[in-house]
């Protein structure tokens, strides 16, 4: 516990020295929704729940892969190598998931609140929509981590932490889509539950499996 707490507060230093991911996606984020709002008003067009919710996705979605893209990326390798002396990769891994997830959940629910803010709020259930962002953010920074430390091998990173990255978490997608559907049309919540349920054991199957992978990887 005394590892994952030290290396937890070694991914914070490092962001709040950067400041890459937060800056930069917030950046993102506001600059992608202020493009919206002027599309649509200029158009003078009403903006339909259906297209309301997938232009919150896509955003989130592009937010998720390039804010979790550097977690391996700006390490150095003797940084790496020190590392493998000290701390188990198990350890390694999870911090970057806890982290990866708590910025990936501070990302989407202030993307969602400026997002409502700019383009109204027509979500019909709004808890569930905030629990299927939620259990999103975890799964995306969860399957996105595993992802960026197999690129992070690579000399592209960038172009396979493309590649892999979208293949990987598009059955997440599918089912956040459909959960975050029924929360806009305001369906009763015994009707969601299974999409829950799916959602959860898929975060669950992500984070065990990196636990088991990435020691394989790490020593690679």
């Amino acid at each position: 516990m005394q590892e994952l707490r030290t290396l937890i507060g070694k991914e914070i230093t490092l962001e709040w020295r950067q400041r890459y991911a937060l800056n930069g996606m917030l950046l993102y984020i506001v600059s992608t929704v202020f493009v919206c709002y002027l599309s649509f008003r200029l158009k003078n067009s009403q903006l339909t729940p259906i297209t309301w919710n997938t232009l919150f996705w896509i955003i989130l979605l592009f937010t998720a892969v390039n804010a979790v893209s550097k977690s391996f990326t700006q390490e150095r390798a003797g940084r790496l190598l020190y590392y493998y002396t000290l701390a188990s990769p198990q350890g390694i891994i999870l911090s970057k998931i806890l982290y990866n997830s708590v910025l990936m959940l501070l990302l989407s629910l202030t993307g969602f609140g400026f997002y409502a803010f700019v383009m109204g709020n027509p979500v019909g259930d709004l808890p569930m929509y905030l629990l299927t962002i939620v259990l999103s953010s975890i799964g995306f920074a969860s399957s996105l981590t595993m992802v960026a430390g197999i690129a992070s091998k690579a000399e592209n990173n960038g172009a396979l932490m493309a590649i892999l990255s979208f293949p990987v978490i598009i059955p997440m997608l599918l089912m956040v889509m459909k959960l975050a559907k029924n929360a806009m049309d305001g369906l009763d919540r015994s009707a969601s539950s299974d999409e829950v349920l799916v959602l959860l054991a898929l975060d669950a199957i992500v984070v065990t499996l990196s636990l088991i992978l990435f020691p394989y990887l790490w020593r690679s």
